[in-house]
């Protein structure tokens, strides 16, 4: 085993090692990924957390900010928009209501429809915080070319497709 490996290479060596009857060519990709996404949602939540808000709370506020004037939706459309359930969906607009970030109401042509809108508040710091979003997600990909970027985003799309995600 060399000192050069990452955590995942060495567990790999560690598995050739002892069952070299495997292959450990999956958990290389898997494993790595794995580890990934949690480094990269500890880089990605100082963002929120300076602005108040938790990432699913962000993400209720950038789904409403992208459905485009008057930047509204119900809480079925927010759910599917968004990378929540709908069950959470409320609990995050109830915290938001109560932050002045959006409102809710009663929609005007269907009394059991609900609407949550986004307040001119929360429409300051949605768009002031998607730039600081966007600005620290372009630093966690600085040690890539954006050729290596592009072929990145292909191949991650591919498999999410391939997965149903």
């Amino acid at each position: 085993m060399t000192d050069d490996l990452d955590h995942v290479g060495r567990i790999q060596a560690q598995w050739t090692r002892e069952r070299p009857d495997l292959d450990t060519s999956a958990m290389a990709v898997v494993g790595r990924l794995h580890r990934l996404a949690a480094v990269l949602h500890d880089e990605l939540r100082p963002v929120f957390a300076a602005a108040g808000l938790s990432d699913g709370d962000f993400d209720v506020l950038a789904a409403l900010r992208r459905s485009s004037e008057p930047f509204e939706l119900t809480p079925g459309a927010l759910a599917e928009s968004t990378m929540i359930t709908s069950g959470t969906v409320t609990k995050r607009v109830d915290r938001l209501v109560a932050a002045g970030w959006v409102t809710r109401s009663v929609d005007s042509h269907d009394g059991r429809v609900r609407r949550i809108a986004l307040t001119p508040a929360g429409r300051e710091l949605v768009d002031r915080v998607v730039a600081e979003h966007f600005a620290n997600e372009d630093r966690l990909l600085a040690t890539f070319s954006a050729a290596e970027r592009q072929q990145l985003t292909q191949l991650l799309a591919q498999w999410a497709r391939a997965l149903g995600a």
